[in-house]
C-alpha cells in the first residue's frame, strides 16, 4: 500500500502544480495555489515557519517522503525513470558526501551573498517551474487554440485563443538544458540529481537519518537476493550488509514491492540483527513495473519562434513593432516592495510570469537578476484590477496586495519624450495617454496658451502616477513611445 499511496498523492500534487503553471485563465490558482506555497525553499524564503516546521516534522516521522510526493522535480524524475522498461537496473552506490555538501555550501553561500542566479539554477521547485512555463505551457496553449478554433467553427465560445510566445530566450534555454540534464540522470540512474545535487534534498537528509518510520530489513527472512537494491532508484540499499542509507531513501516503496521474501518493512520497529552467515544468493526474477506516459514538451517549441516581420493596417501603412525604452531603473511588480526585496527572495520559478494575463512580466536577462521578473509594456500594461502575481508568489518576493492597495502603489513614474510625441512631430491631435490613464495623472494642455484650440501636448502629474504603463502601451508613436515609465528602486504609497 505504501507505493500505491505515494503514487496517488504524487499524481494529485503533480497535476495541480503543473496546471497552476499552465493555467492562463487565473481560475486554478484559487484552489491550487497552496501547492506552490508548501514547497520547502519558497516557504523558507517567505519565512513561513508553519510550513517549514511541518515539512521537517513530516521528514522526522516518515523520512524524505517530501521528495516523492510534494516536490514536482522529484516526481518528474520518477516519471522519466519509469519510462525505461529495463528491470533490475539499479545498484547500491556509497553516498558522495563531498559532492552533496559542496553543492549545499555553494548554495547557502550564494543565498547569503545575493548571487540569486545560482540559487535559481539549483532550486528544485523553480527548476520545474521554468520547465513547465517554457516547455509545457506553449504546447498547452497550442492545444487550447485548436479547441478554440473548433469551438468557433460551431459558434461556441467555450474556449478562446491566446497568444503563444517565448517570454525570454535565455530562460527558455536554461529550461531546456535543465530538463535534458535531469532527464538523462533520471533515465540512467533514477534519483541521482536528488541525492547528489539538490540542496533541499541534502537539507532534508539531515532529518531523515532520524526518522521514526523507516525501511527496515529483517535479517531472518532476507536471502540477500539483491532485488531490493536493483530496484532502488535512490541507490541507497546495501543488501550485502543489510543496511539502508536513510539520508538518501525517498520512501518510494519499490523495494517493498519487489522483495519476494517479505524481508523489508516500512515500520517504526528495528528489524533483527543480520545473521553471521548469509544464505546462498537466489537468482533474481523479473517483476512488472508500473509505467507512466509523459508527453514531450519540445515538439511544438520550434514553431513558436516564427513571427511576422511586419503588420499591415488595411494594406496602406506598415505598423512598426514597439521597442522597449532604455529605463534607468527596471520596473518591478506591485507588491515586490523594492528591487532589493525581489532580488533577495525570488527564485525565478516563473509562476508570476505564467499567471500574468497582460503580457507585462518578463524574465530578466541581467546576470545579477537572471530569470527574475521585470515589467515591460510593449504588449500590455499592468491593469489596476489585476493582482494575480502577488497572490501566487510563494517566496514573499511579491507580497499579497489588495486591488485597493495596488491602485495606490507607485512602482514608477511616467516620463514624456517630446521628440517622439505625435502632436509635436506630425502636428495632429492625439491624447491617447490622457484618455487611458487610470490614475488621472496626465492632462492635455494647449501648446499656445493664448489659443485654446491649438494642438495639445501631455503634462504629467508625477505625484498621482502609479507607473501602470497604460500611457506607454497605448501611445501610437513607433518604434519608441513618446511617454514611458521609469521604475523606482523602492515603491511608494500615494
Amino acid at each position: 500500500m505504501l507505493k500505491k499511496t505515494r503514487i496517488t498523492i504524487a499524481a494529485a500534487v503533480m497535476t495541480l502544480i503543473t496546471l497552476l503553471f499552465l493555467d492562463f485563465t487565473g481560475t486554478i490558482r484559487c484552489w491550487a495555489g497552496w501547492t506552490a506555497k508548501i514547497q520547502f525553499l519558497p516557504a523558507l524564503l517567505a519565512l513561513n515557519i508553519v510550513v517549514v516546521a511541518a515539512l521537517i516534522v513530516l521528514t522526522l516521522i516518515f523520512g524524505r517522503i517530501y521528495c516523492s510526493v510534494v516536490c514536482p522535480l522529484g516526481i518528474m524524475q520518477d516519471l522519466i525513470s519509469s519510462l525505461r522498461k529495463k528491470k533490475n537496473r539499479f545498484s547500491f552506490s556509497p553516498e558522495k558526501k563531498w559532492l552533496r555538501y559542496a553543492v549545499l555550501a555553494v548554495f547557502v553561500l550564494a543565498l547569503i551573498l545575493g548571487v540569486h542566479a545560482l540559487v535559481a539554477l539549483l532550486a528544485p521547485y523553480s527548476s520545474y517551474g521554468r520547465i513547465a512555463q517554457n516547455l509545457l505551457c506553449p504546447v498547452y496553449e497550442a492545444g487550447n487554440n485548436v479547441l478554440a478554433a473548433i469551438a468557433k467553427h460551431y459558434g461556441s465560445y467555450a474556449f478562446y485563443s491566446v497568444d503563444i510566445w517565448i517570454r525570454g530566450i535565455a530562460t527558455f534555454a536554461v529550461a531546456v538544458v535543465t530538463f535534458v540534464i535531469i532527464a538523462i540522470l533520471a533515465w540512467r540512474n533514477g534519483r541521482t540529481y536528488c541525492n547528489t545535487i539538490c540542496p533541499v534534498g541534502t537539507i532534508l537528509s539531515f532529518f531523515a537519518r532520524f526518522s521514526w518510520m523507516k525501511i527496515r530489513i529483517d535479517a531472518d527472512k532476507c536471502r540477500t537476493c539483491g532485488k531490493c537494491s536493483r530496484n532502488c532508484k535512490a541507490s541507497c540499499i546495501d543488501f550485502k550488509n543489510m543496511k539502508v542509507d536513510y539520508s538518501r531513501c525517498v520512501v518510494c516503496g519499490n523495494c517493498l514491492e519487489n522483495c519476494s521474501f517479505d524481508a523489508l518493512h516500512y515500520t517504526r520497529r528495528p528489524a533483527a540483527k543480520p545473521a553471521e552467515a548469509p544464505a546462498e544468493t537466489v537468482p533474481a526474477t523479473d517483476t512488472g513495473r508500473r509505467n507512466f506516459l509523459v508527453g514531450t514538451a519540445l515538439a511544438a517549441s520550434s514553431t513558436l519562434l516564427a513571427q511576422e516581420d511586419k503588420k499591415v493596417d488595411g494594406g496602406l501603412a506598415v505598423i512598426l513593432d514597439k521597442q522597449p525604452p532604455e529605463r534607468t531603473t527596471p520596473l518591478t511588480p506591485p507588491g515586490s516592495i523594492s528591487a532589493a526585496n525581489l532580488h533577495r527572495r525570488c527564485t525565478a520559478c516563473q509562476l508570476c510570469i505564467s499567471q500574468c494575463p497582460n503580457g507585462v512580466l518578463r524574465p530578466s536577462t541581467d546576470l545579477m537578476t537572471l530569470m527574475q521578473p521585470f515589467m515591460s509594456y510593449e504588449d500590455g500594461y499592468c491593469r489596476p484590477e489585476c493582482n494575480r502575481c502577488s497572490s501566487v508568489c510563494p517566496t514573499g518576493a511579491i507580497q499579497p496586495l489588495s486591488l485597493a492597495d495596488k491602485s495606490s502603489t507607485q512602482i514608477g513614474h511616467a516620463v514624456w519624450v517630446g521628440k517622439n510625441c505625435i502632436p509635436l512631430v506630425d502636428r495632429v491631435e492625439c491624447g491617447n495617454c490622457a484618455r487611458h490613464c487610470p490614475a488621472g495623472a496626465i492632462e492635455m494642455v494647449p501648446m499656445n496658451q493664448a489659443d485654446r484650440n491649438s494642438l495639445k501636448y501631455p503634462v504629467l502629474n508625477e505625484a498621482r502616477c502609479i507607473g501602470c504603463g497604460a500611457c506607454e502601451y497605448v501611445c501610437p508613436a513607433r518604434p519608441f513611445s513618446a511617454i514611458y515609465v521609469e521604475g523606482h528602486e523602492v515603491h511608494k504609497t500615494i
